[in-house]
């Protein structure tokens, strides 16, 4: 049996998976941070003191698990780097297993939003991965570098700075890769719909509605909406709404149906709508679900017959577009 080979494609077989994964989490670590934060809360793990952090938690555990893949691939401190993975991989069998076996967790965010897999399909996933970890733990005298001594010492340390940089970017803007079902370009109605071998639509908690009525059906066939999405006025930039109103007064100009969308009081918007003069109403949504469609608080979205076509963190106000 050739050792050197299976512990070279369970190198690589590692190292890819490892990459990938951390490389969809990190172009949204707002969605990992949303993920530990169900981890976290009392129903799961019981770790409510853990929420707060939850945010750079999420980016730390996202930059690791990069780097350990870039590190592996590359021939970077072997055994620094492969008993690394080994705690990893532990750490990863443990929530799988925790979330599958007492179905708590539906999905583990193990690869972002990019790829589902249902609990017991990510368990054993990671059981084949720590199978593969094993080997590598084993072999050790075999994992090499395959770049010269510069290379291999600057691969994981511009991996480190690029990583940095993204996480900034796209906390300060948006995702720079939108997986999820309200993405620019997708058709909410559509998302909406069951798919064969589903048990629920992409969208399934998407209700707009006030104290009186349900508005999903009329903005999802208006020809043009504008939406001011905040999940929770408490945690919002409120200041921001001053710089809202002179876009929304713009866009009601232009026929375009505006609203905001919370998950917080009515009394707290309307506190908030009289304090900056605000032309539009507040209808409800869940929470998650408003998490789900912007990485922003407050954030702006537009649509047209129920399509995204565009989104916005609120501080690029300046960058909306109305039609």
């Amino acid at each position: 049996m050739n050792f050197k080979r299976i512990t070279n494609i369970s190198r690589i077989l590692v190292a890819i998976t490892f990459i990938f994964s951390g490389f969809v989490k990190l172009v949204d670590p707002i969605g990992t941070a949303i993920k530990f934060e169900e981890y976290f809360s009392e129903d799961v793990l019981n770790l409510t003191f853990l929420i707060p952090y939850v945010l750079p938690f999420s980016i730390l555990l996202i930059l690791i698990e990069l780097l350990l893949g870039v590190m592996l691939l590359v021939g970077f401190k072997p055994k620094l780097t492969v008993w690394g993975t080994a705690l990893l991989m532990l750490v990863f069998l443990y929530l799988t297993w925790y979330s599958a076996y007492y179905d708590k967790v539906s999905d583990c965010g193990c690869f972002g939003d990019a790829v589902t897999l249902s609990p017991w399909a990510t368990f054993y996933k990671n059981v084949f991965f720590g199978v593969l970890i094993l080997i590598l733990v084993f072999n050790l005298k075999f994992i090499k570098p395959w770049f010269g001594k510069t290379a291999t010492n600057w691969i994981p340390f511009i991996t480190l700075v690029g990583g940095l940089f993204i996480s900034y970017y796209v906390l300060q803007h948006l995702p720079i890769i939108d997986f999820r079902p309200f993405a620019i370009g997708k058709s909410i109605p559509e998302g909406m719909e069951y798919v064969d071998g589903q048990d629920f639509p992409l969208i399934h908690d998407f209700i707009l509605e006030n104290d009186t009525e349900d508005l999903t059906e009329m903005i999802l066939k208006a020809d043009k909406v504008l939406l001011v999405v905040t999940d929770n006025l408490y945690k919002a930039n409120l200041e921001v709404f001053k710089d809202i109103k002179p876009i929304a007064d713009q866009a009601i100009e232009k026929g375009y149906l505006v609203y905001t969308l919370s998950a917080s009081s009515m009394d707290d918007f309307m506190l908030l709508k009289d304090e900056y003069q605000l032309p539009f109403d507040m209808l409800y949504c869940d929470e998650t679900t408003l998490k789900t469609i912007i990485r922003a608080n407050p954030g702006i979205l537009t649509l047209e017959k129920g399509v995204v076509m565009g989104k916005w963190n609120w501080t690029d106000i300046d960058k909306v577009v109305l039609k």
